[in-house]
């Protein structure tokens, strides 16, 4: 519709009216406006170069930390934490079972080394004792027994000979069992004969044994000189119905008798009422008395005994085991019975130590057994602090453990008490060390100075061994020092007016010598002057800078 509309007035408007007339614009120049947006950009250029330089001269800077090498007076330490303890604790505790019949303290009161803090009932362990003793008695009159049997029998052990002569025959050999009754040897004497004969009663009535008597042997007109060895007691009917009396004559053996030979005797004017054979001066089987196996036997055949010599022995095995089994019996009993009245002792429980209770957990008439009351949760009975003294312990690295002596100073301050400190000294260094993840550790003990009040057994302190005061000496951090002993120094162009690191090509690495060090200055001994500047890693900055 607006289109027609425009045309009909176009159409109405004379035709004499003249075109309207237009301008053209005119046309700007274009290196104009290139120039001005290189401009723009250089200066942004310009902008953001300058700002990156001082962001990388921060970077650089904030790298390495800085310290100067100078002159302290360093003093030598170890240090290690710990709790205070007192310096002797007692803790009660019982072996035995039974109920408490005396506990005669409290809490907080001091007690002596010594004082009874418990009694407990020992009747059980009393009827046991005097069971032990009936025992033991019982066992010893057993071993007694065996013994006195041993000793009769001995004389049944011994093998003696029953006469003067000749081994002719040995039954028996070392080693061999015997029993009552066994023959072991015949024993003879051929060196002497008796000869045993007749005489009238009333004349043998007037003889004595040693008398002299003359012996004649039949068939020879030999005659012997020999001694009356014995007179029969009675006298008995010989021939004819005369009264005789026998009488034994012993003569030396000329060699040819024997007991077929025969003879006849005469004492003084008094002759035999006839003769008889001659029989050897001893003829012996000698027998075992008792059992057993023959352990000695100093015979052999041949050898001459005398009448008594003892010719072996008869061990008494079972006997001898007998013996031995009693005297183990006496042993245990002697050893129950001790043990029985050492325990006794442990019903009655003593402190150890003078000091002040603690912890009282059982009291009259509760039953205890093993190591705590019964029916409680108590590890001990009592518990006893000696607090004449505090002490404690902090471990100390095998790197520093060489430099610790006893008497050594110790600074010491607790996480309790700020701002308060105490002093004490090295009581004892224990070269039994614990290692663990490589390193090992020696506990140190130290023994505080006095006794303040203000530590409690428990608190947890910090403590500083002086090991030793180095006075001054020229002095830089430890954590400057690398492997080596190598440190960064800077050199002249590397820092700025303000310390910081500008140019790290400037930075030398110097080899030093190191002295004694404390925990965290070291002495150096050459290689740096005072006032050296010595550079340490900042490990935070290089995180942050990688994280950038």
């Amino acid at each position: 519709m607006e289109n027609t509309e425009i045309k009909q007035e176009i159409a109405a408007a004379p035709e004499h009216a003249a075109p309207p007339k237009f301008k053209a614009p005119k046309k700007k120049r274009k290196w104009v406006k290139r120039l001005i947006i290189l401009a723009v950009i250089a200066a942004l250029i310009v902008f953001l170069l300058s700002r990156c330089m001082s962001a990388g001269t921060q970077i650089v800077a904030g790298t390495y930390l800085t310290n100067v090498a100078e002159v302290r007076d360093m003093t030598v330490s170890v240090s290690g934490t710990g709790p205070i303890e007192p310096l002797h604790t007692y803790k009660a505790t019982t072996l035995v079972s039974g109920e408490v019949l005396e506990a005669p303290f409290e809490e907080g009161q001091v007690v002596n080394k010594g004082d009874l803090l418990f009694r407990i009932d020992a009747k059980d362990a009393e009827n046991s004792i005097q069971q032990l003793e009936l025992t033991l008695r019982s066992a010893q009159l057993t071993l007694n027994d065996l013994l006195k049997t041993q000793s009769d029998n001995q004389k049944d052990r011994n093998i003696k000979s029953g006469a003067d002569g000749v081994i002719t025959k040995l039954y028996v050999e070392q080693g061999d069992m015997v029993t009552v009754g066994t023959l072991v040897a015949d024993v003879l004497d051929r060196d002497r004969m008796k000869l045993t004969v007749p005489f009238h009663a009333a004349d043998a009535a007037a003889f004595y044994v040693g008398q002299t008597a003359s012996v004649a042997v039949d068939g020879t007109a030999e005659t012997m000189s020999g001694t009356v060895d014995s007179i029969a007691a009675t006298d008995e009917v010989g021939p004819g119905g005369t009264l005789v009396r026998q009488v034994t004559i012993l003569v030396s053996n000329p060699g040819a008798l024997s007991e077929t030979s025969r003879g006849t005797a005469s004492i003084g004017n008094s002759a035999c009422a006839s003769g008889s054979a001659f029989t050897y001066a001893a003829s012996k089987q000698i027998t075992a008395k008792a059992s057993g196996e023959l352990g000695t036997l100093s015979v052999k055949e041949g050898d001459r005994v005398s009448d008594g010599q003892v010719i072996g022995v008869i061990d008494e095995t079972d006997m001898a085991t007998q013996i031995e089994n009693a005297r183990i019996q006496v042993e245990n009993a002697q050893l129950s019975l001790k043990n029985a009245q050492d325990r006794l002792e442990d019903y009655s429980i003593t402190s150890t130590i003078t000091g002040t209770v603690i912890e009282k957990n059982v009291d009259v008439g509760d039953n205890v057994g093993g190591s705590s009351a019964s029916g409680t949760s108590a590890s001990y009975m009592a518990v006893i602090y000696d607090m004449s003294a505090l002490t404690f312990d902090i471990n100390v690295s095998d790197l520093d453990i060489n430099k610790i002596q006893v008497g050594q100073k110790v600074e010491i301050t607790a996480d309790a008490l700020d701002g308060e400190s105490f002093t004490g000294v090295v009581d004892k260094v224990n070269i039994n060390g614990a290692t663990q993840g490589g390193f090992t550790n020696y506990p140190v003990t130290v023994l505080v100075d006095g006794t303040p009040e203000a530590l409690k057994p428990g608190m947890n302190i910090s403590a500083k061994i002086i090991v030793e005061h180095v006075g001054n000496v020229l002095t830089i951090p430890v954590d400057a020092v690398t492997r080596g002993n190598e440190v960064l120094v800077a050199g002249p162009g590397c820092l700025d007016e303000n310390g910081a690191v500008v140019n790290p090509s400037a930075i030398e690495t110097r080899q030093i010598t190191l002295g004694r060090n404390d925990e965290t200055y070291i002495e150096v001994l050459d290689g740096l002057e005072e006032g050296d500047v010595v550079l340490t890693q900042n490990q935070a900055s290089s995180f942050f800078g990688m994280m950038g």
